[in-house]
Parts: structure tokens; sequence; C-alpha cells
């Protein structure tokens, strides 16, 4: 057991390093080659954050491990949502764009509907992967095109994300290096990550599908709450909630689409019955307290961090299976 937990926490921080590094000599690339800040928000920030989930997502698709591939997703979400936007707003309330809010926020609901949808059938096939994808392409031309043309008031906001994350690289060499260090952590990092969650399992006699959708899922989730945290202490409250939502929408179009692509996924029974709907839940009612009130109070993050406890203590109780 102890074996297991070291494995996990190794994996974590491999994962983490790899994250960080990837996303630094990517921005240190994009700046080399005159991508517009705009484009290296959107894409390497918003979401090169979610790369540690991908790589752990795609690992357990070839794994033959779906319950954690569609687990570690779901629970980041999740977790995203009610964790870490939680922990956000107790650091200070966080105030939102509403022309930001309407394209990114309901974009994050449509993605979940989008999901129920798909495996309404108990699996994501490749024709379903194959949906995702598109439905990301189209998110992506539309966010740039809006941005470009002014029309969503969002270009700061992701220039801002690229200024969170300092300390880049600046020859080409150290660029390459950064870029190639970042993915074999995050390779490795995903390989002894699943080891040791698949252990905890093991021992714990519960799902793999609940391994993933709390450990593993923060575990991989620890880039967007690092910058997101960072953010907030600065009070840069748009970025906060810009790169979770930026996250969530790759998450489920990206990293799903993906990793259905190359393995078709059976979803587990638990997920259908009771996470897909807390994902969804818990995205309608932050895109509720973003709206109402244009922003995410100290005391709507306290219930949404709350309402993770309730989370994690139904997940090993009642659908601990």
């Amino acid at each position: 057991m102890l074996l297991n937990l070291l494995l996990v926490a190794i994996g974590v921080l491999l994962l983490t390093g790899g994250g960080e590094a990837l996303i630094r000599g990517s921005l240190a690339a994009a700046n080399r080659l005159g991508i517009s800040p705009l484009l290296s928000g959107l894409l390497i920030v918003g979401f090169g954050t979610s790369a540690p989930e991908f790589v752990v997502s795609i690992e357990a698709a070839l794994s033959d491990r779906p319950d954690i591939a569609i687990g570690n997703v779901v629970g980041s979400n999740i977790g995203n949502i009610l964790l870490i936007l939680g922990l956000c707003a107790l650091i200070t309330p966080l105030a939102v764009k509403p022309l930001v809010l309407r394209r990114d926020g309901v974009t994050v609901v449509a993605a979940s509907i989008l999901f129920l949808v798909l495996v309404g059938g108990d699996a994501l096939e490749r024709s379903d992967a194959a949906i995702l994808i598109l439905a990301l392409a189209a998110y992506l031309t539309l966010a740039y095109l809006t941005e470009r043309s002014g029309e969503v008031p969002s270009a700061e906001l992701h220039r801002a994300e690229g200024k969170e994350v300092t300390s880049l690289p600046k020859t080409t060499l150290w660029i390459v290096m950064t870029v190639v260090l970042g993915l074999v952590l995050l390779i490795a990092g995903s390989q002894v990550l699943l080891q040791g969650a698949i252990g905890i399992a093991e021992s714990f006699g519960v799902s793999e599908a609940v391994i993933g959708l709390t450990l593993v899922a923060v575990g991989t989730s620890l880039p967007e709450l690092s910058i997101s945290v960072i953010a907030a202490l600065r009070r840069h409250a748009d970025v906060a909630i810009g790169n979770i939502l930026g996250s969530n929408i790759f998450n489920l179009l990206g990293i799903l689409g993906f990793s259905a692509l190359l393995q078709p996924l059976p979803v587990h029974q638990r997920i259908l019955q009771f996470d897909q709907w807390v994902m969804l839940g818990t995205s309608v009612i932050l895109l509720f307290f973003l709206y109402t009130g244009r922003r995410l109070s100290r005391f709507e993050g306290g219930l949404l961090l709350l309402g993770y406890g309730v989370y994690v203590s139904l997940s090993f109780t009642v659908f601990g299976k």
C-alpha cells in the first residue's frame, strides 16, 4: 500500500513538472516563431495545463483501462470547478467578463450535455470521438475569430495567461530540451501514476473508476490548480476562471475525443448513473453563480468546496463500487 501511494506521489510530481516544462518550452517556441499572444494563450496555456490529463487518459485507453481514462476527465472537470475555483474564490472573489462567460461558460455546459448524449449507448465509439474532435475544432475556430475581430474582449485574458508563466527558456537549444523534457516527464509520470492508482484500487477494493474520478483526477489537475491560484493571488480573476473553463472544454472534447479515437471506451455504470450528472450539475451551477452576480463570491466558493467534500465522500461510500 505504501509503495502504491509513493508511486502515485512520484507520478503526480513527474506529471506536474512535465506539464510546466511543456508549457514553458511551447510558449518560448511560440514567441520565437512570432505566434500571436492571443493564440499562444488560448492554445498553449489554456489547454497546455490539461497535458497531464491528456497523457494519462491516452495511456489508460491504450492499456485497456477505460474506467480511468473516462473517470480522469469527468473527475477533473468536477474538481476543477468545485475544488479549484472554490479555493480561488476563497482567496479573492472572481469577477468575469460577461461576453467571455457567454462563449466559454455556455460551451462547458454544452460539451457536458454532448458527452451525456454520446455515452447514451454505454460507450464512446470512434464515431463519437470524431464528433467530439469536430466540436473542439469548431470551438477553437470560433474563439480565435471572435477574439481577433474584437467581438469578444478576451485577447487581453489570454495574453495575461501567458504572462502567468515566467522564466521561459531563451535559446533554441534550451527550448527544444525543455519541450522534450516535458514530454518525457509526462509519459513517465502517466505510467507511474497509473501503476500506483491501480494498486490502490485493488488494495481498497474499489473500482478503478472511483480512483480515476478522485485520486487520478486531482493529481492530473495540479497544473490548473497552480496557475489558477497564482492568478487569484495576483488578482487576475479572468485568468483563474478562463483557465478552468478552457481546461474543461479541452478535457471533454479533446482528451476524450482523441482517447476514444485510439480505443473505443466503454463507460462504467456509476459514471452513467452518478458522475456525469454531477459534472453537468456543477457546470450549470457555476454558470448560474457567474451570471447572477458577474462574479464568484467567497460564499459561493465555500459552497463549491463543500460540494466537493460531499462528492468525494459519496464516491467512496454510496457509489464506491
